[in-house]
């Protein structure tokens, strides 16, 4: 870093960050949206035990299903091992079986291997709606921490699943950097609160549709169907809420911003 005779710091080439920019909120990036769900790949990976169950047990029984689940969980795991990739969610994925397959061999019922699915859901719901009457709904706590509305990182973007780009040079960063003067705390502005409250009752609505679908075919014994909808409402629906709840991020972070710079025009 090197200073001006003004005592203006500037950034040298080789500055990771500035004085100016190193304070900025994170901005958002789609890859980092996508990381705190394990990224494509991950969710992909997801539902090969469950796939892997549901055919073998057609085929040949139980005992064959529980196999070929633990087996495509360890592949997933092996294969990230390989690749030098994240393991979290395949630790997770590999427990996940794990415990699937144990209820599933205890009872000896095919359909068991997906009531941890099931009350996984329900809980998530209901956690979800139970975090609005305290004001402070999980899917504001999880946007405002990825994208701060005050910084306003997806305000000026009609795709804001796309990646975002930093500026390059001084100037173009001194718009950024001003963006990032504190304002009223988002749970103070009634208009977030109001969205951010919705789209956590989305959200719940998600997990509830889920374990809803899934106990009908639970109590109807056909572990086709119930695994058919496992996949189908988890990593489909999943995207289709993900999406719908970005593109309200965004106009929210265009109403902040613009409702903050409007006084100082």
């Amino acid at each position: 870093m090197g200073t001006g005779g003004t005592g203006v710091t500037t950034a040298g080439p080789d500055d990771g960050v500035t004085e100016g920019t190193d304070r900025r909120a994170p901005m958002f990036d789609r890859d980092m949206v996508l990381d705190q769900l394990g990224g494509w790949r991950g969710m992909v990976d997801a539902t090969l035990p469950t796939v892997a169950f549901v055919v073998a047990n057609g085929i040949d029984g139980l005992r064959t299903g529980i196999w070929a689940a633990v087996g495509a969980a360890l592949v997933v795991f092996l294969l990230r091992v390989v690749r030098r990739q994240s393991i979290q969610q395949a630790v997770s994925g590999l427990f996940a079986v794990g415990v699937a397959v144990a209820i599933a061999s205890v009872s000896g019922q095919a359909r068991d291997y997906f009531v941890l699915g099931i009350v996984r859901s329900l809980a998530v719901g209901v956690v979800l709606l139970g975090s609005i009457p305290f004001r402070w709904p999980l899917v504001g706590v999880a946007a405002e921490f990825l994208a701060p509305s005050h910084v306003g990182s997806l305000a000026g973007r009609t795709r804001p699943w796309e990646r975002s780009r930093r500026p390059v040079d001084a100037e173009a960063a001194e718009p950024a950097v001003a963006a990032t003067e504190p304002g009223r705390h988002w749970r103070d502005d009634p208009r977030l609160l109001r969205a951010y409250a919705w789209l956590t009752v989305l959200w719940a609505a998600s997990f509830f549709l889920r374990a809803g679908v899934q106990w009908i075919y639970y109590l109807a014994d056909d572990v086709e169907l119930l695994g058919t909808f496992s996949v189908l409402l988890g990593l489909p629906l999943t995207a289709v809420v993900l999406l719908g709840t970005l593109w309200v991020v965004a106009r929210l972070h265009r109403h902040r911003t613009s409702a903050e710079d409007g006084p100082a025009g």
